[in-house]
């Protein structure tokens, strides 16, 4: 991959790192391998491309040490992403894999990060199996995190009656039971009174939304992400519903909004600090690190490209460039030891300040975010607006 990227983005990132954390020297200089895994190609390339891009603006270094990143396109599909991350453990010798953008294709990695005792930085939320748990870590907010945002907001606006509309595979499933689990504990009087889903390749959800708004909802909930989450409300708008329209933090990019135009408008969803940074209030403590990483990824790639997703890849760098120092004396790059000292490394994570949250993880939280990771928004005048 060949990405030219200007010296003031490359400065920028430089400030941004020294934000987040010092960088610790080391005792013994060692090259240490990421393995990105991406979808720049396919139904999720326009997340993929925005993970992908920020790549280039990485530091070229992991705890003070050298580091190289490879990175594999997965086309969007969890076959090949499965391909790829076992290359690059196998053969390249890769010490840690982030991936995917997409929720399947982070399951299948996750599979192959728990068989070879590699961590895994997954860059969609996942369900990780108890068996699978100890290697795989999730960047991305978790999805009854940021449904719970959603919750709060139905009940304040007299919500009751909600048509769920979602991807036919784990990430539809993963909405639908992290808002349901978000009802019962907040004790809502919320009743799905349609579930609907679709493929992120279809081209038409026309059936779908009709048997949603002749349930006559109050509100609509889409469980979809990139561009393809605008499908079901370009829909509702030629079918002429009105009511409220929820989405997830998988529809928080430029493309969605392009694709929306003015039938988005209104559009709500939970959101990472980072796409709204400069409207936060100076007392957010995530304002100033996300700040600057928008303004290093504006130099590089304009600011008409800025995108949410793409800091996912930085938080996911910030986190093992914390748990470097700890483990690079206890293994050499490229063994089983480092890796399970990276591992453990980056599940001891305590207060690390990234551009979506402060990460603390444990034995039990393999996350590691709370509410200081998530904000409301709404799409007003073709942009995203936070909503205080």
């Amino acid at each position: 991959m060949s990405l030219t990227v200007s010296t003031q983005a490359m400065q920028q990132c430089a400030r941004l790192a020294a934000l987040s954390l010092a960088l610790l020297a080391g005792s013994a200089q060692a090259q240490i391998k990421i393995g990105f895994i991406f979808a720049a190609t396919g139904p999720n390339a326009s997340l993929g491309v925005h993970y992908r891009d920020t790549i280039a603006l990485l530091p070229k270094t992991l705890g003070g040490q050298p580091a190289e990143y490879l990175f594999v396109d997965d086309q969007s599909d969890a076959t090949m992403a499965v391909k790829g991350a076992r290359r690059m453990v196998l053969e390249d010798k890769v010490d840690v894999l982030v991936g995917s953008s997409s929720t399947p294709s982070s399951q299948g990695i996750a599979e192959v990060a728990a068989e070879t005792h590699t961590p895994q930085l997954a860059m969609a939320p996942i369900i990780i199996p108890q068996d699978k748990w100890p290697w795989i870590f999730s960047v991305p907010q978790p999805v009854p995190l940021m449904m719970d945002a959603v919750v709060e907001h139905m009940v304040a606006s007299g919500v009751r009656r909600v048509a769920y509309i979602g991807f036919a595979d784990a990430w539809g499933d993963v909405v639908l039971k992290g808002f349901q689990a978000d009802v019962e504990k907040a004790r809502a009087q919320i009743q799905v009174v349609a579930n609907e889903r679709y493929a992120r390749n279809d081209t038409s959800v026309t059936g779908q939304v009709l048997k949603m708004v002749a349930a006559n909802p109050d509100a609509v909930l889409i469980g979809a992400s990139g561009t393809p989450g605008a499908l079901p409300q370009l829909a509702l708008a030629d079918r002429g519903f009105h009511g409220k329209v929820y989405h997830t933090h998988g529809a928080i990019n430029r493309e969605f909004l392009r694709i929306g135009g003015k039938a988005v408008e209104g559009a709500m969803a939970p959101a990472g600090p980072i796409s709204v940074a400069d409207q936060l209030p100076d007392s957010n403590p995530i304002k100033k690190v996300a700040g600057e990483f928008n303004r290093a990824y504006d130099a590089a790639y304009g600011q008409e490209n800025r995108n949410a997703f793409a800091g996912y890849t930085y938080d996911a760098w910030v986190l093992v460039n914390a748990a470097v120092p700890g483990a690079i004396g206890k293994g050499k790059p490229g063994t089983t030891a480092f890796r399970q000292a990276l591992r453990d490394g980056i599940e001891a994570s305590k207060n690390v300040v990234g551009v979506h949250g402060i990460y603390t993880l444990s034995a039990t939280d393999h996350s590691g975010t709370d509410q200081r990771a998530r904000v409301m928004v709404r799409v007003e005048g073709g942009d995203w607006r936070y909503m205080p």
